[in-house]
């Protein structure tokens, strides 16, 4: 499978749902389809979430650091061109861990890899960095419904 590379805010979303005010993902730098992907973040002063998430002392929530990492271990498997488009959702985010502060004008750089793919069940890990020191991390499950209902038990009439 071929590499992909410096995919922008514009090419992302050929491959998942994601749109403004929720895309997290500025440019995927590398993706290596069924394998890994690499991107990043960069949070400025003027994102939506700074003025109550805190006036006096503003960082990046919780829940945007979970779905930063997503938004790139996505592009692990949605680069697959069967699956380029799809709908997903979460099954399960294991062991976030934030570790630290991240503030206006941090690049949050994200690596993800996909650990397991079948029948439209996606298993992997994501780190976040910002100056090279780990911010935060998660292991995480994806699901793309539209693959993993064609292997539900038929009903019996």
């Amino acid at each position: 499978m071929n590499k992909l590379i410096d995919l922008d805010a514009y090419q992302i979303q050929k491959y998942q749902w994601n749109r403004y005010p929720l895309l997290f993902v500025d440019k995927i730098t590398e993706a290596v389809p069924g394998k890994y992907a690499k991107g990043y973040k960069n949070f400025t002063f003027n994102e939506w979430f700074f003025p109550a998430h805190f006036e006096d002392e503003p960082n990046v929530p919780g829940f945007v650091q979970i779905e930063t990492l997503t938004q790139v271990f996505l592009m692990s498997f949605l680069t697959l061109p069967e699956y380029k488009g799809k709908k997903t959702g979460f099954v399960s985010v294991k062991n976030a861990r934030f570790r630290k502060k991240i503030v206006p004008g941090d690049r949050l750089n994200v690596e993800a890899t996909l650990d397991y793919f079948h029948r439209g069940l996606a298993k992997g890990k994501a780190v976040g960095y910002v100056c090279d020191e780990i911010a935060c991390n998660m292991e995480l499950e994806i699901a793309i419904p539209d693959v993993m209902n064609q292997f539900l038990p038929k009903k019996v009439r």
